[in-house]
């Protein structure tokens, strides 16, 4: 097995795209990121190539793994063809050991997951989410079409607290806004970010993420609690289903957290069916 450890992402991209794309829904945030680097236009936060982790494990058949970090974001793990191989993570492991990368976590299908922090942990590890990655190739009919529109700058009065009670919900980030408005003005300027209204009153908003060649991620998916239980989140989420694959998307994706029962129900209405369960695992050094 050999190791091989990456300071360019164009390489990186070359060496690793067309094994991803073997498993493309599956892989919708470890391409996402590479196509990212590659694009190099937009090196914001993590987003910049120099700071990332960027691994692969081969033998004379090929890669069988390949591994990104976007500090301060987990490792992200893939084996090709979801083959675990205990040789090639052991490589692994002893790779990143000398690369002077400190891994606080890990997310990758679950079974490679779990493998992996056994061999680079031991049992100095806990299972932080459980998760379920959804695709969708047809919304489901009965769910009548309603129009969404684009976030605006004028929805600042607003959005900010939205965004942050979505991390707050999702990644127990402290629900505090920041007074900087240049993340959440990032947000906007992307043009993905779109707001569904009632009666012209803002209640729910999804966004179109990573876009590969035929998937499409949908996240950020958030109804204040005021507005919950009335069906918007379900709305929303068709809606902005729909336009996605009105755009030419074969499939959308979507990840969620299996401790929500509410969530998963809801994206299967729509039409979402369960394709793989995804680990996020942390590292506890300090036990």
């Amino acid at each position: 097995m050999r190791f091989d450890l990456y300071k360019d992402v164009k390489s990186f991209y070359q060496d690793t795209y067309d094994v991803l794309m073997r498993h493309e829904a599956q892989n919708m945030i470890l391409l996402g990121n590479i196509i990212i680097g590659n694009a190099g236009t937009d090196k914001s936060g993590w987003r910049n190539p120099a700071n990332w982790l960027m691994t692969t494990v081969s033998d004379n058949t090929g890669v069988k793994l390949t591994a990104l970090m976007t500090p301060p974001h987990n490792l992200t793990l893939h084996a090709t063809d979801n083959l675990i191989d205990d040789k090639a993570l052991d490589c692994l492991v002893n790779g990143i050991a000398n690369s002077g990368f400190v891994i606080s976590g890990i997310m990758a299908d679950k079974p490679l997951a779990e493998r992996f922090a056994q061999i680079y942990a031991g049992t100095k590890f806990s299972i932080h989410k459980n998760q379920r990655i959804y695709e969708l190739l047809k919304v489901n009919p009965e769910i009548p079409p309603v129009p969404l529109r684009l976030a605006q700058e004028s929805d600042m009065a607003f959005l900010p607290y939205w965004l942050e009670g979505f991390n707050n919900d999702c990644f127990n980030k402290p629900l505090s806004v920041q007074r900087e408005p240049e993340s959440y003005l990032y947000e906007i300027g992307r043009k993905r970010l779109y707001v569904l209204e009632d009666n012209s009153t803002p209640v729910s908003i999804a966004k179109i993420g990573r876009e590969i060649q035929s998937v499409c991620g949908i996240g950020h998916v958030y109804t204040p609690p005021y507005f919950r239980n009335k069906g918007y989140a379900t709305t929303c989420v068709a809606a902005i289903s729909r336009l996605a694959l009105e755009r030419g998307f074969t499939k959308c994706v979507l990840y969620t957290d299996l401790a929500n029962p509410v969530s998963n129900s809801i994206y299967q209405k729509i039409g979402y069916t369960p394709i793989r369960d995804s680990l996020e695992i942390k590292f506890n050094y300090e036990k």
